[in-house]
């Protein structure tokens, strides 16, 4: 198998006053500052001042970028810590208002929000973005074309944000609907070449809708300055093994989809209204729910759904070297994903957000079980 599905993960942490467990501003304390002297350009700030983003090199596996991302992890709490705070990892604050939240004094930001307006500073959401490395342009965007169907699926195991505004939302990701909102979101049209996409782009730019292809904001979208695919359909989870799985699935998914590629057996693709449709599922239900299969055409429970698909992947694990992480899965379909479990806290505390609050901090704290 050719060594080009090399990864980076990039996620995005909550700061949390640990007093009243809602969200606070950092970039009046040293965090970012000293996070940038001990990190370099593996942190960064974010639209919102109470968001803090880390990011991986780039990894040959998905053990490096787990061991990477750990120590990231580890060096922004103890940071946090520092300066009072707390940090924790999940696609929405339970009860934060973003009207409360500072915009982080940057161009690219005001420029957003000058767009955006109000759909831009409703934005208070975090994420996690993986990259899988193609170098050949042809093949990322057939490959593109393709993974689109398993989005639904890896979205569904990756939620964790159930609350808004100090609700529960009744949605397992409710961050999907916060951020589809915005322009150029969710999953995106086939293309029928890497030059049909480049057109697209460039009419987009052309026509003052777009400046560069950074905003094009699709669930998962050729990367404009890398030679990756980059999936951004994800809630960020609470807990460092449920991110590294969530990698080792993209990177065997993308893997598998490159070997049917090279034997002219692309997997089929479907249109974005159906897939669509699953996505809906996955946001709403999670792994507790049911997804279309298409080929089927019935509904079937997810977890059976995701045990075909680990079979499906199960031939290019080995190479990779990330049977163990991606075995991971498992227990997320076990225990529940970020969203069951704060679901549960929630229950059990009598309806205690802030319990909920110390919670996520405690599970973004977690060392890695494998």
């Amino acid at each position: 198998m050719p060594t080009t599905f090399n990864i980076g993960i990039e996620e995005e942490y909550q700061t949390i006053d640990p007093e009243t467990r809602d969200l606070r501003s950092h970039i009046g304390t040293e965090l970012l500052p000293e996070g940038k002297r001990q990190l370099q350009e593996s942190v960064k700030a974010e639209m919102h001042q109470s968001v803090v983003e880390v990011g991986t090199g780039v990894c040959d596996t998905v053990r490096q970028a787990r061991d990477e991302l750990y120590e990231l992890r580890q060096t922004i709490i103890r940071l946090a810590e520092n300066q009072g705070l707390k940090v924790a990892a999940a696609g929405t604050h339970p009860f934060a208002n973003w009207r409360e939240q500072e915009i982080y004094p940057d161009a690219r930001y005001d420029t957003i929000v000058d767009d955006l307006q109000q759909v831009a500073r409703e934005n208070l959401i975090f994420g996690l973005h993986v990259h899988v490395g193609i170098p050949d342009k042809e093949a990322r965007i057939r490959i593109l074309n393709s993974v689109r169907y398993f989005l639904p699926h890896i979205l569904a195991l990756s939620t964790n944000s159930p609350f808004w505004l100090g609700y529960d939302t009744g949605l397992k990701s409710y961050r999907c609907k916060v951020f589809d909102k915005f322009p150029r979101t969710n999953i995106p049209d086939a293309f029928s070449s890497w030059a049909e996409f480049e057109s697209y782009v460039d009419l987009l730019i052309k026509t003052g809708c777009i400046d560069n292809a950074k905003k094009i904001w699709w669930d998962v979208r050729p990367h404009p300055f890398f030679p990756t695919i980059e999936f951004r359909i994800c809630d960020v989870p609470l807990r460092i093994d449920e991110t590294i799985a969530l990698t080792a699935l993209m990177q065997a998914t993308v893997a598998k989809l490159h070997k049917l590629h090279t034997r002219n057996q692309d997997w089929r693709v479907y249109s974005r209204a159906l897939l669509m449709e699953n996505k809906w599922r996955a946001l709403r239900y999670g792994v507790e729910g049911k997804l279309i299969d298409f080929g089927k055409q019935e509904e079937v429970p997810f977890r059976d759904l995701m045990l075909e698909y680990l079979a499906f992947v199960d031939d290019v694990v080995d190479e990779l070297g990330c049977r163990r992480e991606l075995g991971y899965v498992q227990r997320i379909l076990e225990r529940g994903t970020g969203a069951d479990r704060q679901l549960r806290v929630f229950k059990e505390s009598g309806g205690d957000l802030k319990a909920v609050v110390d919670y996520m901090v405690a599970e973004t704290q977690l060392p890695p079980e494998l």
